[in-house]
């Protein structure tokens, strides 16, 4: 079954869902475009590695670690203080803490190659929290698109996540729940912003290449729209809950109409 939205599902967007969700658009994508690419270009799903050791950086208890209360436990082993004795001992007892424990965050990434000369022509990007959010991941992520801005490689960026920090664009008057950039090498500064919101459809767009190629179609609803299906997420989500992160009351009063 599909999707009940008419575009991006925001029940995805959940912690549980999200990290298999953008692995399974990476190797989407890739599958749709190789037919129309080859043989003069090859896909390749590559990966980076995020060391996050910054507690601030996620609301994500998991990159702690917790030390269980032991207080009581120990108590009886505390020695008996003598009866005779007119001095007052006083005992220290712990208090749990959590400390930073770092974690390695793997996020897949597409590049497409010449095959003859193994060149990066394209790279497409799909954002995930780490990029969104202050700390590590954004800055290495950020350090990442400005080299990618300043070469001769098209950079794809796909953002299907309301939460956190929107990469920067020069027009930070546009706002939109989602957006997909679409920054040919040849025509910067300039690039296509296709902004939209959780009520439209998700964008259909052109993936640039060699100026004298065929430019493949990403028909981003069509590969959404497999990929949904495939996982089985209209039985795994549960919809009577709130999705998360929490929409606004607007949107809420919308997607709740069309849920029922």
């Amino acid at each position: 079954m599909p999707s009940p939205f008419p575009g991006m599902d925001p029940y995805l967007e959940h912690p549980d869902f999200w990290q298999e969700t953008h692995n399974r658009l990476i190797i989407a994508i890739a599958d749709t475009i190789m037919p129309q690419i080859r043989p003069k270009y090859e896909v390749a799903i590559d990966k980076r590695i995020y060391e996050i050791t910054d507690p601030n950086e996620s609301n994500d208890e998991s990159l702690l670690v917790g030390i269980p209360d032991v207080a009581i436990k120990h108590q009886s082993n505390i020695p008996d203080v003598p009866t005779r004795s007119v001095a007052t001992v006083s005992v220290t007892l712990p208090t749990t803490v959590k400390v930073p424990a770092p974690e390695k965050i793997k996020q897949t990434y597409l590049e497409v190659r010449e095959m003859a000369t193994k060149q990066v022509v394209t790279a497409i990007e799909i954002l995930s929290p780490v990029n969104k959010r202050s700390g590590e991941g954004r800055i290495t992520y950020l350090k990442k698109r400005q080299s990618i801005l300043g070469s001769l490689t098209h950079l794809v960026e796909i953002d299907l996540l309301r939460k956190g920090e929107s990469m920067p664009i020069l027009n930070n008057s546009i706002q939109s729940d989602y957006r997909v950039l679409v920054s040919p090498s040849n025509r910067r500064p300039f690039a296509e912003l296709y902004a939209f919101n959780l009520r439209d459809s998700l964008p259909i767009f052109p993936l640039p290449l060699r100026e004298e190629d065929v430019e493949p179609i990403v028909n981003l609803p069509e590969i959404f729209g497999g990929i949904y299906d495939r996982a089985g997420y209209d039985y795994r989500i549960d919809y009577n809950r709130e999705p998360v992160p929490s929409l606004s009351e607007e949107d809420r009063v919308w997607a709740t109409q069309i849920l029922q």
